[in-house]
């Protein structure tokens, strides 16, 4: 194991090594070598003056927060022996099964391509091109033969994959409760119990004030939330995100939310990512791909039937066919547990078959990926600055929910913390839907897979997706459905049925989010 010192120089290079070469890292060089020309800048202090101005005019700042970004996605420090595959994802046997996920995926939309006489790509014919670019705007009025495509996967399917994992190497019989055989999840892996997620999630404590409580007993909703809004306005005005990320654990005021999402996840949207936004859209225009049915084909099923997502259909398609053309997104396979599967394609020059990512992205979408994007469809109307936004959001946090993975943030991980939750606190309401052929999992997946998107009313929605920012974990999306099932126990225990169960939590809409999660983690007796 590498002591404090180890850890931290390593650390500093990791970073240096992945901000050198970066766009920032050209501007702030830029910037020093203008202010070399200042006559306030002294040879002698030439060290101490250059940063003092680079402080002074804001790159130190900016700086300091794509550093904090880098600490965010980067990889955990581990043994300097560690393979590749290993430092994605230490477990074998969960390696193991996201390969042979993959591995069934691909073929599934390799099937699909062969059986409909569908490429997996083309060049689309000069006109086609322009009437693209025409009709750029309102995609949604195009109503495309989609009858033949079908999503690649539902999250019923995955499910079945996530619950037949298991570690080869752990013998169940030597549990020591006997509940945990009374999940579906049967793998080894470590999840908080309700006193560490109090310690963890203190500032969601029923005394603090929140974002999302009517009726806080302490402090006068109108009065907290004045000064709470001027808070947040020194906090943006400072323009630091880790300031941002703490500030959004008691919730985001709606005026300032898309500002400070955006801080948080150091999504600053300057000229070349609105490029880069542009040269994706070209990429679009030119080349038509497989998946691109299968993202129409989604958002017709989902966003397009949804009372709160449907006038954003056009939005949508934008986002998501810009970002499977997106080769970028292919970063964050470095820390994904996921491999980017790959196609063979005929060569140009050579005629020769060669292997590439396909889609560009490496993201196969799956029924429900558009709900994704849908909500953050309510805070920012220009499509580079939206796309910028969900990018981060997927290649920060989605990417983990269909994925398999030992991480905390993982939906397998957030699988067994919700039925952990509901066996420790629950037992009794466990049981009998377990008894009742309605195992609880069954039923919140869907949930736990799109981070309640589509479920929830969007406000209720985005007063998650603020604690997701703010404490950088998935875990609230579990704890939350943890949550649902207590407030609707009574109902429940009545239930003879998977679809009688299913009945009583089929409609969430009336539910707000921050009473249930403080009352499920504050008011539960220990």
């Amino acid at each position: 194991m590498m002591d404090e010192n180890t850890e931290l120089s390593v650390t500093i290079a990791r970073l240096v090594q992945r901000l050198t070469g970066s766009h920032l890292h050209s501007q702030i060089e830029q910037q020093a070598k203008e202010c070399l020309h200042q006559p306030e800048i002294k040879l002698e202090y030439l060290k101490e003056d250059v940063r003092s101005f680079l402080k002074s005019s804001g790159w130190e700042r900016k700086l300091q927060n794509a550093v904090y970004r880098e600490l965010h996605i980067q990889l955990p420090l581990s043994h300097p022996g560690a393979t590749a595959e290993h430092l994605k994802e230490p477990l074998a046997y969960m390696r193991k099964a996201q390969a042979s996920w993959e591995r069934r995926i691909l073929k599934s939309l390799n099937s699909m391509s062969t059986e409909l006489g569908v490429p997996l790509a083309r060049l689309r014919p000069a006109a086609e091109q322009q009437e693209l670019a025409n009709k750029w705007n309102e995609m949604g009025t195009d109503e495309p033969d989609l009858s033949r495509f079908r999503p690649v996967y539902a999250p019923k399917d995955f499910l079945e994959v996530v619950v037949g994992l298991r570690n080869p190497n752990h013998n169940s019989s030597e549990d020591i409760c006997a509940r945990s055989h009374w999940g579906l999840i049967q793998v080894p892996l470590h999840v908080n119990d309700i006193p560490q997620l109090r310690r963890a999630y203190s500032e969601l404590g029923l005394a603090a004030g929140q974002l999302g409580i009517d009726d806080n007993a302490h402090i006068h909703p109108d009065a907290f939330e004045n000064d709470y809004v001027d808070i947040g306005k020194k906090v943006l005005a400072e323009q630091d995100s880790a300031a941002a990320q703490q500030y959004s654990r008691q919730g985001c005021p709606t005026g300032l939310r898309a500002d400070l999402w955006a801080l948080i996840l150091n999504s600053v949207n300057h000229p070349q990512d609105v490029l880069h936004y542009e040269q994706l859209k070209a990429g679009v225009i030119q080349h038509d791909l497989l998946v691109d049915s299968l993202i129409y084909k989604d958002v017709k099923l989902t966003a397009s039937n949804d009372d709160y997502y449907f006038v954003f259909e056009d939005f949508l398609y934008q986002v998501l066919l810009c970002f499977s053309r997106d080769a970028a997104v292919l970063e964050h396979f470095k820390y994904n547990s996921a491999t980017p599967p790959k196609s063979s394609v005929q060569g140009k020059e050579d005629d020769v078959q060669r292997d590439v990512f396909y889609p560009p992205n490496g993201v196969i979408p799956f029924h429900g990926f558009s709900m994704y994007v849908a909500p953050l469809c309510f805070l920012y109307n220009e499509p580079s600055k939206l796309y910028s936004v969900f990018r981060e959001m997927y290649t920060r946090y989605f990417f983990r929910l269909h994925s398999i993975s030992s991480a905390s943030s993982g939906i397998v991980s957030l699988c067994l913390l919700f039925e952990r939750l509901l066996q420790a606190h629950l037992p009794q309401l466990f049981y009998h839907l377990r008894q009742m052929g309605a195992q609880p999992l069954r039923i919140a997946f869907k949930w736990l897979v799109r981070a309640f998107s589509g479920y929830l009313c969007t406000d209720q929605l985005l007063f998650l997706w603020d604690r997701i920012l703010g404490y950088d974990s998935l875990e609230p999306v579990a704890v939350l459905a943890a949550a649902v099932f207590a407030f609707r126990a009574e109902n429940l225990m009545e239930v003879t049925s998977l679809a009688s169960a299913e009945a009583v939590l089929a409609d969430l809409s009336t539910l707000r989010v921050m009473p249930l999660l403080q009352i499920f983690l504050f008011a539960t007796a220990v």
